[in-house]
Formats: C-alpha cells, structure tokens, sequence
C-alpha cells in the first residue's frame, strides 16, 4: 500500500530550511542517498516510524506535527 504524505513532505522542507541544511545534508543525517532524500521530500516514498521519530527529536517537533495530523 502506497500513502503520499504531502503534508509530511511540506513540513520537512519547511524545517529543513529553517536549519539551514541542504538536501544533502539531511540525506547524510539520514544515511542514505541524496536522491532517497530527494524522494522523501518530494512525498513520493513513505519513511518508517523510527525515521519519523528521529526527525521529530531532531527538529524539536512532534511526529502528529510532520504528519499534518495537528
């Protein structure tokens, strides 16, 4: 089952840039590619549970917030 989470995609663009940190640099945040990244971003691919955990803790926002469920 594939779910496009705009507002999740939306939100994590907003708190990148507010960091001032470049695709690349979340990629590298992340561990993986600059082009998952890319994906991610863009609401083309889901991200696990844990993923969204830790970009939650990182950018000091909720998970229900990078959801859109607030």
């Amino acid at each position: 089952m594939k779910i496009i989470l705009p507002s999740f995609a939306e939100r994590l663009k907003t708190l990148r840039k507010s960091k001032k940190m470049t695709q690349v640099g979340m990629a590298e945040l992340l561990g993986c590619t600059d082009r998952h990244y890319q994906k991610i971003e863009y609401g083309q691919i889901n991200v696990p549970a844990t993923t969204v955990i830790f970009l939650a803790d990182y950018f000091g926002v909720t998970a229900d917030y990078l959801l859109g469920r607030e």
